[in-house]
């Protein structure tokens, strides 16, 4: 979830734009209102889309019309309409009217719920995982359990934590559109100027804590490590990772209310505080823009990201290797950002047909490495690691490889639950003031849990 060049890659850069990519970046405030919007949608507007499973059609040869949101933008959305084509080529009864649907990816979710009140969203949307549960909450979306089910579908290959993102409360409403997970990017010339042994798979995040400490190095303005303190999601998922390898979580198991100020989450802050505070091995990121850039130059020993940096990384020939994170006991769990391509119901079974069949071709294992891996994401799915595609995609983005096994150790998946924005801008701030030196951890998760707690209510 961080950045991605604007050329490639655009809606995981703004996925993660906070979400870093957030990655996609995605906006705490302005979701926060859009929230409101999608539960006013639940509750008003037109009877068109009643969220059902959808029905058989009687006649799939008859003529129609999709209207589908790709949240795509530049290069992207031109592969997408080329697929589009070539779908309407092999079904010359459908027609696929294709657009971004919004000026940027995160302008898509009030698009839809400005759609939802007014009957005018689309068969088809891009959208975050992390709206997952608004979207559900709308009533619009078609109901897709009974259909994964279909042996065709492979729902199996997809990652456990993009299945369970594209099905919150148990109600599958889509399928997933892309995957991702946080790895560790480090350069290794840094290390061997700093005598430091490369990271392995055992790591622990004491060996990352010391590395950091000694590949620091202030009168030349180099870093061990980075982390953003922007308050954002690019703040906060970096967070869950080190919650979960210790035991802990983000919600309690009926989801809720916060549960991160855990012994887990103060020992995880702890560490990070350490780092930042008293090794002075950590560079703040104010913005979430500067560290990728900064590692890209050779400032940065280790940053944790994902495969959006790579096209960047190669483009500027940084010396660059990747490495599961560090972990706990053996466990070296990370977290995932997957996406995924929404259906919604408008009470027309071939327009249902016909929107499923799209998206189960467009994420079929011959058509997903020509989407996905064109735009230098991962594969959707386990089957694609044996394909000439996923090869020639890691000869261009080395250490692919690595982000691809390590989405077996994203086992758990954001919560999807509507006060996560709030909750996650909490958890966002607490951990940048424990990290400038202005809250303890135990002081700042207490703090952000009575706030999360307010969100999860509905408040």
């Amino acid at each position: 979830m961080t950045r991605r060049s604007t050329s490639r890659l655009t809606t995981l850069q703004a996925a993660r734009s906070t979400d870093p990519l957030r990655r996609r970046r995605f906006l705490g405030a302005a979701l926060a209102t859009v929230t409101a919007v999608v539960l006013a949608a639940c509750s008003g507007g037109s009877s068109a889309g009643t969220g059902g499973a959808p029905a058989s059609p009687s006649d799939t040869a008859a003529p129609v019309t999709l209207q589908w949101w790709t949240g795509q933008s530049s290069d992207a959305q031109k592969t997408l309409d080329g697929l589009a084509k070539e779908f309407t080529a092999l079904h010359p009864n459908v027609t696929i009217e294709a657009s971004s649907g919004a000026p940027t990816t995160d302008e898509l979710l009030q698009k839809l719920t400005a759609g939802f009140a007014s009957d005018t969203y689309p068969d088809i949307s891009y959208a975050f995982g992390s709206w997952a549960t608004q979207l559900g909450e709308s009533g619009k979306t078609l109901d897709l359990t009974e259909k994964v089910k279909d042996p065709a579908v492979a729902w199996e290959q997809f990652p456990e934590s993009a299945r369970l993102t594209a099905s919150p409360g148990g109600k599958v409403l889509g399928v997933p559109a892309i995957v991702d997970n946080l790895a560790l990017i480090y350069n290794p010339e840094l290390f061997e100027a700093a005598g430091v042994a490369e990271p392995t798979a055992d790591w622990t995040w004491d060996d990352f804590r010391a590395a950091a400490k000694a590949i620091s190095d202030p009168a030349k303005n180099i870093y061990g490590t980075a982390y953003s303190v922007s308050g954002s999601e690019d703040t906060t998922w970096h967070f869950w990772p080190l919650l979960w390898q210790r035991g802990g979580d983000v919600l309690t198991a009926d989801e809720k209310k916060s549960a991160f100020n855990s012994q887990a989450g103060v020992d995880s802050l702890e560490l990070l505080r350490a780092m930042a505070v008293d090794d002075k091995s950590v560079y703040l990121d104010q913005t979430d823009e500067k560290y990728g850039p900064l590692f890209a130059d050779g400032r940065i020993g280790m940053i944790i990201s994902g495969p959006w940096q790579l096209y960047d990384l190669v483009q500027k020939k940084t010396p660059y290797k990747v490495q599961v994170l560090p972990g706990v006991n053996g466990n070296h769990q990370t977290v995932s950002g997957p996406d995924v391509w929404v259906l919604y119901d408008h009470g027309d079974a071939n327009k249902a047909y016909w929107s499923f069949e799209l998206v189960k071709w467009l994420t079929s294992p011959e058509v997903d490495v020509r989407w996905n891996l064109a735009q230098g994401n991962l594969p959707l799915r386990s089957s694609a690691a044996s394909t000439p595609e996923f090869a020639q995609y890691v000869k261009e983005y080395p250490g692919g490889d690595v982000m691809f096994a390590n989405l077996q150790n994203a086992t758990k998946p954001r919560p999807t639950v509507s006060g996560y924005v709030g909750l996650s801008r909490y958890v966002g701030e607490a951990i940048a003031k424990t990290l400038q030196g202005a809250a303890t951890p135990q002081q700042a998760l207490d703090e952000a849990a009575k706030k999360a707690d307010v969100a999860l209510a509905g408040g």
